[in-house]
């Protein structure tokens, strides 16, 4: 039975793996305790930072068995991203979860047959490499729907198979700076803002999971799998919502606004009479009024203006004014229990400290303790929503550098005399 822990099943608080920071020896990829609905598909993660593998570990997280297959020389560079303990990059924790890792030179032509094998026994592999990389290998869509018909193969770059841009390096940067997105985040009197983490590539990496399910469900239908082939300018274009449209038929663009919404108010965030933030959202005329009560200003609801979102939106700074005034007299905790009261929507500012303890991540189980071999117990994001019936779960993290190539390799039945002399040839 899956540990309820670590499933996206309703759990109670994880209850004691190894104390973190206790070094665990390595030992082979533990075996699924109970599968999930997508048990029975073999997932070949062949990309790197971040949209491709992280689309692989969302489809790894709901039971699909996933083979990271990096470079001998040149792992995954998630490995050395941002913070590590011990030596130990703790974001591949994260993206490495519930993987298999295998190494494998692509270019090299024992790297290539072997890839191959897999492929034939594989039902998706993602990748994102530049277009014509694997056909410059000899792996490209011929060869390997030559050598199985029913595989899905899910190209993630940056701009997309063709067209003009479709050669160059693409990174989650350039989509939040192409798509739009920069350009309406930041203070009007500012310049256009950058998100501080993988915002398009996590877009990119739902997108693409849903984009290989779709393709799955149609070989269903044709008995033949497909190319996927996806950008990561566009999810993130989709995000912005309906600015394209407003712009074809009314040449509207809109501004940058900071924390309010051309759309609605008062909408923002305020600080507290203690140095905290909250964030108001007002999206409905009914819970706009509730909040002027609140704060002392129920005449304006009266005002023909107030009935609109956008009439509201006009009114922005008087409206600020006086929710702001209001919130600032007091503390966050009592800000909080008077729009609870008021049945207003506000939400507490947290940062990465008040998220790992808060009560409703806990009581959804949004952060959980995961077993590991070089940590001994680490704590991550969930699996992203809970399924009553066959819930998703995490096995284990993000495993060391090629830590289950011989396994791997011997499961397509080579010989321990074959995997050492692709090893010497220098394929693994």
């Amino acid at each position: 039975m899956t540990d309820p822990s670590q499933s996206g099943a309703p759990r109670p608080a994880a209850d004691g793996h190894t104390a973190p920071g206790s070094p665990v020896p390595e030992s082979p990829a533990p075996k699924s305790p109970a599968p999930g609905p997508l048990a029975g598909l073999r997932v070949l993660d062949l990309a790197t930072l971040f949209a491709g593998p992280l689309a692989a570990t969302l489809l790894g997280d709901f039971g699909a068995e996933v083979i990271k297959v990096e470079h001998p020389h040149r792992p995954d560079p998630s490995r050395g991203h941002g913070p590590a303990k011990d030596g130990i990059g703790l974001w591949w924790k994260l993206l490495g979860r519930n993987k298999r890792t295998m190494t494998l030179d692509l270019s090299h032509p024992g790297g290539r047959d072997v890839l191959l094998r897999l492929a034939a026994g594989t039902d998706v592999i993602v990748e994102n490499f530049r277009p014509g990389t694997l056909e410059r290998w000899g792996l490209g869509w011929d060869e390997l729907s030559a050598v199985n018909p029913r595989l899905v193969l899910a190209r993630v770059t940056g701009f997309g198979q063709f067209g003009p841009y479709a050669r160059r390096p693409g990174f989650g940067t350039l989509a939040e700076a192409m798509s739009g997105f920069a350009a309406l985040t930041g203070e009007p009197d500012g310049p256009p803002t950058l998100p501080p983490f993988g915002l398009a590539d996590a877009i990119a990496a739902l997108t693409t999971s849903y984009a290989v399910l779709a393709a799955l469900r149609g070989r269903e239908t044709t008995g033949r799998g497909q190319v996927i082939d996806l950008a990561l300018i566009e999810p993130i274009l989709t995000a912005l919502g309906p600015q394209p449209l407003w712009y074809d038929q009314l040449g509207h663009v809109q501004p940058r606004t900071g924390n309010r919404s051309p759309n609605v108010a008062p909408r923002n965030t305020y600080r507290t009479a203690d140095g905290s933030w909250v964030a108001v959202s007002t999206s409905t005329e009914s819970v706009a009024g509730r909040v002027m009560r609140l704060v002392g200003r129920p005449e304006v609801i009266d005002e023909p203006w107030f009935a609109t979102g956008a009439g509201r939106a006009r009114h922005a700074d008087e409206l600020d004014a006086a929710v702001g005034g209001w919130i600032a007299r007091h503390d966050r905790a009592e800000v909080l229990a008077a729009f609870e009261k008021a049945e207003a929507a506000v939400a507490p500012l947290y940062d990465i400290r008040e998220v790992m303890a808060d009560p409703q991540y806990a009581a959804l189980g949004s952060i959980t303790e995961v077993p590991d071999d070089e940590l001994g117990t680490v704590r991550m994001q969930n699996v992203l929503f809970r399924l009553s019936e066959t819930p998703g779960a995490i096995h284990w993290a993000g495993r060391p550098h090629g830590a289950d190539t011989d396994e791997v390799l011997a499961g397509l039945g080579l010989t321990e005399t074959e995997i050492d002399g692709l090893r010497t040839a220098g394929a693994l």
